[in-house]
Order: structure tokens, then sequence, then C-alpha cells
């Protein structure tokens, strides 16, 4: 048997923005924002898209997709990152780190497909 290295990772340290506690309400408060605002936005295109029979093209339909993706794509890392910010626990786990890489990746590639259709459209 050879010597190596047995050590298993469990939990990846994600280190945040600042580390000064009186920044920490002003920091979660502008991404909670900025998160809600995204998600406000998108949904309201979604919503528009839907609703008026004039927008029932093609165009429109993938303007539609994309605002879908884009509220998934957000949601993959804000959250988290909200989360932390508020327990101050700043550690995620193996699992959950590939998990979340996973749905940025292919949130990425969804958003880079629907934008090279409509471009072709």
């Amino acid at each position: 048997m050879e010597p190596g290295n047995d050590t298993q990772i469990a939990e990846f340290l994600l280190l945040g923005l600042s580390e000064d506690p009186e920044l920490q309400p002003l920091i979660f408060g502008l991404f909670l924002s900025m998160y809600l605002v995204t998600e406000l936005e998108n949904l309201l295109i979604i919503l528009a898209t839907i609703s008026d029979t004039h927008l029932h093209m093609p165009m429109y339909f993938f303007l539609s997709n994309l605002s879908f993706v884009d509220i998934c794509f957000t949601s993959t890392t804000i959250p988290k990152m909200l989360v932390n910010i508020q327990t101050k626990r700043k550690a995620i786990t193996s699992i959950g780190c590939i998990t979340q890489m996973y749905f940025f990746a292919l949130f990425v590639v969804l958003d880079n497909f629907l934008l090279a259709v409509m471009a072709y459209d």
C-alpha cells in the first residue's frame, strides 16, 4: 500500500465581501434589493408576454424564456449569499457547492443558447 492523503473535504469556506459587522446590514440590504428588483422585472416581462396576444410571436417567446432562465440563474447563487450574510456561517458543503456550480453552468449555457437563437431570429 502506498502512502497517500486520505483527507476528504466536507465543506468549503466562503469568505464574503467584508468582515466588518457594521457593513453587513448594508451589504445584505443592497444585494437583497437588487435580487428582488431583478426577479420582479423578469417576472413582469414574462407576465406581459403571456397576457398580451400581440406579443405571441417567436421573439417574445424567446424573450420570456430568457427572463425565466435569468430568474433561475440569479436564484442559484444570491440566496445562499444572503443566508451566509445573515447567519454568519460561511460554509457550504461540497455537494452543495457542486450542485450550485452545475446549475450555474447550466443556466449560463441556456442563457447563451437563447441569445444565439434570438440573434438568429
